[in-house]
């Protein structure tokens, strides 16, 4: 298993929990950029590829598929410039086996796309980033707020440690932000932020994520 030892010695001497990011959108672009971003700020990230949209014809295709690579504890991932991948399409967040290996990073990120079951890593500080575009012209124009307020939705019912970026279209992304502080509980409302502002997205969520790092090691 390809692993940061020295990430999973910081976060066990640290007592944190495991952090996992899950990238909902349309391209896979979002969650290769995220990457980037955390990688140039000095973190350990293993980047999933749940939808076999990103590695698929990459050699870190094996014999042994991902539930195979968990039970033997050997996942076969990808040596990249800002990381380490891993082929694994169809795997949820919410595997078991998957505690063992997120420790082993400073960051697991799944690039899980609109189309997956919401599904969270029990124990793991949660974020969700969602990219909302402009609608295209044959679609209803409300759709892609719709189905980025549905995950808000689910999220707000999961409970846990969460927090939301949102980043895209700006007009769009305001409006699932105000009706979320609208319609949902307070406290959840309040762990949604939005991106849109930011000349570079990527470097600010990073940014962002080493300080709530930080701010968990210093409780």
């Amino acid at each position: 298993m390809a692993a940061d030892q020295a990430a999973g010695l910081r976060r066990h001497s640290a007592r944190q929990p495991a952090r996992c990011i899950q990238v909902f959108s349309d391209s896979p672009d979002t969650a290769v950029g995220l990457t980037q971003a955390l990688h140039r700020h000095g973190r350990t990230v293993l980047l999933v590829d749940t939808r076999g949209r990103l590695f698929a014809g990459s050699p870190a295709r094996s014999l042994f598929d991902w539930r195979q690579q968990l039970q033997r504890g050997q996942l076969q991932t990808l040596p990249l410039a800002y990381g380490a991948g891993w082929y694994a399409p169809g795997v949820r967040a919410d595997e078991p086996a998957l505690s063992a290996v997120a420790n082993g990073y400073d960051h697991v990120l799944f690039d899980v796309g609109w189309k997956a079951e919401l599904a969270l890593l029990q124990g793991a500080v949660h974020t969700v980033l969602m990219e909302i575009p402009r609608a295209a012209r044959d679609l209803n124009a409300n759709e892609p707020m719709l189905r980025a307020y549905a995950v808000l939705k689910t999220l707000a019912c999961m409970g846990g440690a969460v927090s939301v970026g949102l980043l895209g279209d700006r007009p769009a992304c305001d409006h699932v932000r105000d009706a979320g502080c609208r319609f949902l509980e307070q406290r959840f409302a309040r762990a949604i932020f939005s991106l849109v502002n930011d000349d570079d997205a990527f470097a600010a969520l990073a940014v962002r994520m080493a300080d709530e790092e930080t701010s968990l090691s210093a409780c």
